[in-house]
């Protein structure tokens, strides 16, 4: 869904009040993103490769319940983005995006994937080699906002060390950790049998 069709629904949504349960009253919290974009740019080719989905919040637009794994690959000026895992009906998926400089220049990438509306994507943290802490949130009219957040993990667990330094950081900016729920990793998953890489 493109971001002007998502408006429009919201818009009606909000019309016939029947507000989305993951739109809530309020407006973003305040991020430094131009700091970090500046930091994070010139390391853009560390962070490509494969992240390990290890928690998220509620989002409708995951339509990968577990066993989750995207592969970035970065050509100088975006990412491309396929993720693999189990859909809520059991069976494998795979989605395909973009991640990519915001269109009218704001200071943080955004993700646009097969399905969904292009939204802001901010690295709040990563060390590129263990983890990435990840947000996107976006403000509508009448008040409202949505917000998203995920913790990567470049193997499919996560030391509590890293998962300590993402809730620092969604902490910082508000994010109420018990939001988040673990995705299903590991022994569980059987990655071969998904079409990864």
């Amino acid at each position: 869904m493109n971001a002007a069709l998502f408006l429009f629904a919201l818009f009606a949504a909000v019309a016939a009040d029947k507000i989305p349960d993951f739109v809530v009253p309020g407006k973003c919290p305040v991020v430094d993103e131009k700091s970090l974009f500046e930091q994070q740019k010139p390391n853009y080719s560390r962070y490509a490769g494969v992240w390990y989905e290890i928690a998220l919040t509620d989002n409708p637009y995951q339509l990968l319940e577990k066993c989750v794994i995207n592969e970035y690959s970065f050509d100088g000026t975006k990412f491309t983005a396929i993720s693999n895992g189990i859909g809520g009906d059991g069976n494998a998926m795979e989605r395909n995006g973009q991640i990519l400089p915001m269109p009218l220049g704001e200071p943080h990438l955004s993700v646009n994937y097969e399905e969904s509306w292009i939204a802001p994507y901010v690295i709040l943290d990563t060390d590129y080699e263990n983890f990435s802490c990840v947000y996107s949130c976006t403000e509508y009219n009448f008040g409202y906002y949505s917000d998203f957040s995920f913790i990567f993990s470049r193997s499919p667990t996560l030391s509590d060390r890293y998962i300590r330094r993402c809730e620092a950081a969604f902490s910082k900016i508000g994010v109420d950790m018990s939001r988040f729920t673990k995705t299903v990793q590991g022994y569980s998953c059987s990655y071969d049998s998904l079409k990864y890489f």
